[in-house]
């Protein structure tokens, strides 16, 4: 009896290298435009073309008349133009690579810093090396240091926001992605217009670092492809991003099924227990602002007693602990903290609970400070005349919130010593900032009670509504509700509908 015979399978044949090929020559070409753009320009910024110098000093005096007698739209453009501020890049970028190290993609953490180091790298060279000025305009708004082309935002700009959108692509639904890439390129048109109507750069030290900032932005994906080519995994089109396969892990939330289980009832008890933390904050404040006898003794002897023992060196110690109660060190603490702890709990919720902490603190200590009105202490303010009052203290309740919360959730979640650090840090902190702010003579002791008191209500009642440490699943144990697990398990099904393109086996 014959057996049938089979078909044998048909090949791919040459179709993946043609693809593979044709997707690799328009990635060289659009890189190779990019690079001759740039030589181009670069040659007639060095060579002192006349008519690209002609428009430039044109474009930039145009622009200065236009924007410098209008303080809004000046404030405006100098809000937007840090958008591709260097502190705004780095910050991106480098939380962007730890949250990628967390999740253990390698490969895309060093693509990010490497793409970072070099527009870094390139800027001040390139500047250095062709040695132009700056535009002088009749009514300067603005000052920046250092020569003029290329621009440095516009360069780090094009570059940071174009990586982070490689990089994270595969995590946008499909029908986002346009929206998105527009967004981004609008950011970046906007970045280098105000670098020009700012009078800080002329228009071809604009077009330079956008130039240049896709030639590298291009260089480096190319690369990254080819990496991935040489280790045997798939080279998907640049519009799904480096790595697609990555989709589930990229995201930052991809396995929380409820931000909160009741958000209406959470919603409205959050509300009505900020109008109880109000009342009681104002009740404590009018009442200590009022008392005489030892209240008022003690209250005024600390701060006097601190006061009569101030030295040059107590005055910069104070100021530097005083400073890390400020806004600007508590955003920034916040900003840090916020996508680390996303990246390893996998959860929004823990971030809602600190930032709802902070949003809470803020807007409680306005208004009990609009509300009581407590003066300043009888002493010499080293810190000037501050719009609010003095009770409660925004320097102590901020850090006392923050490093409170920050405690809170990580406590549970870290094993070892090294989780006491957080302890630590919220008994230290807080303690170092009250006695800066008494001894510079901004607060009296019963201010810093009335910090304690925000942070005790405040932080309590939001951890028994939100429960930022409860799990996602509250039928099932915490171990079982492992969002890391199921992340890498599921990243492996990211080509499950692309028959075309498949992952590449697994190595021994």
């Amino acid at each position: 009896m014959d057996l049938p015979a089979t078909r044998p399978r048909p090949r791919p044949g040459l179709r993946p290298l043609e693809h593979f090929t044709g997707r690799t020559l328009l990635g060289l070409a659009v890189i190779v435009a990019a690079g001759a753009g740039f030589a181009l320009l670069y040659v007639l910024v060095r060579l002192r073309w006349d008519p690209l110098y002609d428009g430039d000093r044109g474009v930039a005096t145009w622009l200065n008349a236009r924007v410098a007698p209008h303080d809004a739209v000046v404030a405006v453009l100098q809000k937007v133009t840090d958008l591709g501020g260097r502190p705004i890049m780095l910050w991106l970028v480098g939380v962007a690579a730890v949250g990628m190290l967390i999740r253990r993609r390698w490969r895309l953490a060093a693509y990010l810093i490497v793409t970072g180091v070099g527009a870094l790298l390139l800027d001040p060279s390139l500047k250095l090396l062709v040695g132009r000025l700056r535009p002088i305009v009749e009514d300067p708004i603005a000052s920046a240091p250092g020569n003029s082309f290329p621009s440095g935002h516009a360069l780090g700009s094009m570059v940071t926001y174009g990586a982070l959108l490689l990089v994270f692509l595969p995590a946008v639904p499909r029908r986002a992605r346009v929206p998105l890439m527009a967004a981004a390129g609008a950011v970046v048109a906007a970045v280098g217009f105000t670098r020009v109507a700012l009078g800080v750069h002329f228009v071809s030290d604009v077009l330079g670092g956008w130039l240049l900032g896709a030639a590298w932005l291009g260089v480096t994906a190319h690369a990254f492809r080819l990496w991935r080519r040489e280790t045997g995994r798939p080279v998907a089109p640049l519009s799904e991003g480096l790595e697609p396969e990555a989709a589930e892990v990229v995201r930052p939330a991809p396995h929380e099924h409820h931000l909160l289980p009741r958000p209406l009832l959470t919603t409205a008890e959050i509300l009505t227990g900020w109008v109880l933390v109000f009342g009681a904050l104002y009740l404590f404040g009018t009442l200590v602002s009022r008392a005489g006898g030892v209240v008022r003794a003690v209250d005024v002897g600390v701060v006097r007693w601190l006061a009569e023992r101030r030295t040059p060196t107590l005055d910069d110690v104070s100021w530097l602990w005083s400073k890390a109660g400020d806004t600007h060190a508590i955003l920034a603490v916040s900003l840090v903290f916020c996508p680390i702890l996303l990246a390893v709990t996998w959860r929004w919720r823990p971030v809602l609970f600190l930032a709802l902490t902070m949003v809470g603190e803020l807007t409680l200590f306005l208004a009990v400070a609009g509300a009581v009105g407590r003066p300043r202490p009888p002493v010499e303010q080293l810190d000037g005349k501050l719009p609010t009052s003095a009770f409660p203290s925004g320097h102590i309740a901020a850090t006392l919130c923050l490093y409170t919360a920050i405690a809170v959730l990580v406590m549970p979640r870290a094993r070892g010593r090294w989780r006491w650090v957080t302890v630590a840090l919220a008994v230290v902190m807080p303690a170092g900032v009250a006695l800066s702010r008494m001894y510079r003579g901004m607060h009296h002791p019963t201010d810093l009670l009335g910090a304690m008191l925000l942070t005790a209500l405040w932080v309590g009642l939001l951890y028994l509504t939100v429960r930022p440490n409860a799990p996602d699943h509250p039928e099932l144990p915490e171990e079982e509700d492992d969002p890391v697990a199921a992340g890498r398990a599921d990243a492996g099904h990211a080509y499950a509908d692309r028959p075309d393109v498949q992952p590449a086996a697994r190595r021994p």
